[in-house]
């Protein structure tokens, strides 16, 4: 195979494109600009279209409407699944027209947003779905000239036989759609792509950029109230009374309630599933005709709060994991040979703790949802990375049939995880059951970072012995509160390189609600691990990237089939971003931090350049190498290249969330520290080329970069740092005066 990659540098006029640091760059063309009578490209999301399938519409002169079935978080799924249809359909992609698709159990699968895995398994059939409509739409034809569809050939929305006569697809639809489905269709090689490899920009960026509807917050209908919620102040408090005279006189407030019994019901078997994270508090919720009017009013309820469960803070929440990683109630996840042996007969042991906080995902667009409840529907509308789900646990709270739920999903401003989690969506409905009127329930950041399902604060523990020059033994403990790592990650790299390897995990069940964070446990054991190597290769004093390289090359040929990652495919991506890097060949003054590694599927390595500025270290550059497969858009690729790298290196540096008898201390951005636009460095993204089918992208860029930025940290200031984020540390960020001067 092919393993070349694509790079992509910054140019001076590009199409329309949202950026992953959050700015706009708008591409024109001046002259084109200029020219008179330029007559407006024709509106095809208003043409008449002729029902095709759940997924494809086509209208008369061959414009095509094609429904995107998955939520969109911004990983840009809404304009490359289309895409994946348009390509073996055989339409221009000028020509089509993308709407967000409903939630359609009958006719969809797999309607989530999750796990980097949209276009992975979605590849295969939706390209199924578009082939099998073209082959169609050839035997209408067919049928029409009387010929055999074998004659018959497609191009960008247009059939041709073999005297070279032709007919558009809209010529033929309303034949086509009458017809048997065919069973076993031919899909295209890649190298006849001609959609998919192409950059295409987002889908919605005029409705963006232009403030036209489209998030939850955006969905309006007449009649619709507001809601506000009014949760407990601090995990291990449940409401016990409230006053809501003050509440009630305020201008704009229709009534106040209290909600909390239904929801009660999810936890029950049978009912409730996965995405269920309701706390065990009633709540109050105020109703107003406007979403200010409902918060200032939550304001003005008086409430009593009282213990039941553990007040936690951090310090405690610090002893239990420290606890925990120093004890011997361990969950073995993966255990090859006997480490116990290795570590007995050792030369060297390395051993190291890592730390992290929880973090809250700061999503852009606070949590949001509507509901209108009526005898014959259940109308829900609004951003969930899990609609089927959130419909599942609705209906069942209500005890209504699922068949009732009549689900819409906007696109969303921003998920990474936390509109996994529906407690949004059964608030809201369990406030439109007790009111009876649309409503639409909106969360303030504060609620939002107070009230969230954060990352789970998690430490590991890394042993590693040494003998004879070689890698012999290596343990990894995990503590963290809520959950541990899911089954995949013990059986990523270093798995299967070390002949004795062990992976044992322990957890701490608090009372705060911990989920999914964009890439789930490995966004930190990445730092970990790849900080411990480079350590590891001091230890044995050899060079860090031949380490590893010497490591992957002991997995070739494995007959282990819980081996999840490619070992060729992680050492060309480690060759190639030594390569594009300039990895040792820096001007003095650069300092630089390697990172590999696997995750989602997809195999990606990093170089972070360092560089001293008024005697603090500046993160100025990453260097990120993707082997994703074939990428479906190298524009909407490269966005999300560039956001995990942001995201991990931004996160690592600053991202910090602190408890106080279980009160979260940051409860909006004027105390929670984000990566700021000045600080953001410049990403050179690399893809590499093959013919492999797709694997993840919306996160496997963010594990890596921390650990690249504190391994160039470390080169910069001489300086390990073990704990995140990097900035809580300032005496390690003291640069040696050498350096300074250097």
């Amino acid at each position: 195979m092919s393993t070349s990659s694509i790079t992509f540098n910054r140019r001076a006029f590009i199409r329309t494109s949202s950026l992953a640091s959050g700015g706009l760059l708008i591409g024109f063309n001046l002259f084109t600009a200029c020219k008179p009578k330029v007559q407006p490209p024709v509106d095809i999301s208003q043409l008449n279209f002729n029902d095709f399938n759940a997924f494809i519409k086509i209208a008369d002169n061959g414009a095509v409407t094609i429904f995107s079935p998955n939520p969109e978080i911004g990983q840009g799924v809404k304009t490359a699944m289309p895409m994946l249809i348009a390509e073996e359909l055989d339409v221009a992609w000028k020509n089509v027209y993308v709407q967000q698709g409903i939630l359609d159990t009958e006719n969809y699968t797999r309607q989530l947003a999750g796990g980097s895995q949209s276009i992975r398994l979605g590849w295969e059939p939706l390209r199924q779905t578009g082939a099998t409509a073209r082959q169609m739409l050839v035997n209408a034809a067919a049928a029409k000239w009387g010929v055999d569809p074998s004659e018959c050939t497609t191009s960008e929305g247009v059939i041709t036989n073999a005297k070279g006569e032709t007919l558009g697809y809209g010529d033929v639809v309303r034949e086509a759609a009458a017809l048997e489905v065919p069973e076993n269709v031919t899909l295209k090689e890649p190298k006849d792509f001609k959609v998919i490899g192409t950059d295409a920009p987002n889908v919605d960026i005029d409705k963006i950029i232009s403030g036209k509807p489209l998030f939850g917050l955006d969905y309006k209908v007449e009649g619709m109230v507001y809601a506000s919620v009014l949760r407990p102040p601090a995990f291990g408090k449940i409401l016990d009374s409230y006053d809501d005279t003050k509440a009630k006189a305020m201008p704009g407030v229709l009534d106040v309630i209290r909600i909390g019994e239904k929801a009660k019901e999810l936890s029950k078997e049978g009912i409730g599933n996965w995405t269920v994270t309701l706390g065990k508090s009633d709540k109050v919720v105020v109703i107003a005709k406007t979403t200010w009017e409902a918060l200032k009013a939550k304001e003005a309820i008086s409430a009593t709060w009282v213990d039941d469960s553990t007040l936690e803070s951090t310090e405690f929440q610090d002893k239990q994991l420290l606890g925990l990683l120093d004890g011997k109630e361990f969950k073995t996840l993966r255990k090859d040979g006997d480490i116990n042996k290795a570590f007995s007969q050792a030369d060297k042991i390395l051993e190291r703790t890592y730390e992290s906080p929880f973090l809250p995902h700061n999503c852009m667009e606070p949590m949001n949802f509507f509901a209108n409840i009526t005898d014959e529907k259940i109308h829900l509308v609004g951003p969930v990375q899990t609609p089927e789900f959130a419909a599942t646990a609705v209906a069942g709270m209500l005890g209504r049939d699922v068949k009732d739920v009549h689900l819409e999903m906007t696109r969303m401003g921003g998920g990474f995880g936390r509109r996994l989690y529906g407690d949004f969506v059964y608030e809201v409905a369990e406030i439109a059951d007790a009111i009876k009127k649309p409503v639409k329930l909106v969360f303030s950041r504060e609620d939002d970072m107070t009230a969230g399902t954060y990352r789970p604060a998690i430490k590991y523990r890394i042993k590693a012995s040494i003998k004879d020059g070689q890698v012999t033994g290596y343990q990894l403990k995990e503590a963290a509160i809520g959950g541990n790592m899911y089954g995949l990650i013990p059986n990523f790299f270093p798995a299967g390189a070390i002949e004795n390897y062990q992976v044992d995990v322990a957890n701490y069940q608090s009372n705060i609600t911990t989920g999914a964070w964009r890439a789930p446990y490995t966004n930190f054991l990445a730092f970990a691990e790849q900080s411990f190597f480079d350590e590891l290769a001091e230890t044995m004093e050899v060079d860090r990237i031949q380490l590893r390289l010497d490591l992957l090359e002991k997995v070739k040929g494995t007959t282990d089939e819980r081996i999840e990652y490619s070992p060729e495919r992680m050492q060309n991506v480690i060759k190639v971003a030594v390569d594009k890097s300039g990895w040792g060949k820096k001007e003095e003054g650069v300092f630089q931090g390697f990172a590999a590694y696997y995750c989602h599927n997809s195999h990606v390595a990093e170089v972070a350049d360092v560089e001293i500025e008024n005697g603090m270290p500046v993160v100025k550059k990453v260097t990120c190498v993707v082997d994703c497969g074939i990428v479906v858009n190298p524009l909407g690729a490269k966005n999300q290249i560039e956001g995990g790298v942001i995201d991990g290196v931004g996160h690592a540096m600053y991202g910090d969330l602190t408890f106080l008898d279980g009160q979260p201390q940051s409860q909006n951005y004027d105390k929670y520290r984000l990566i700021r636009m000045g600080e953001i460095p410049v990403v050179e993204s690399h893809l590499i080329q093959n013919d492999l089918a797709p694997t993840g992208l919306g996160e496997p860029t963010l594990p890596p970069a921390g650990a690249a930025v504190a391994n160039a940290l470390k080169a910069a200031t001489g300086n390990r740092f073990t704990q995140q984020p990097f900035s809580k540390f300032p005496e390690l960020m003291q640069v040696p005066t050498k350096a300074i001067i250097g």
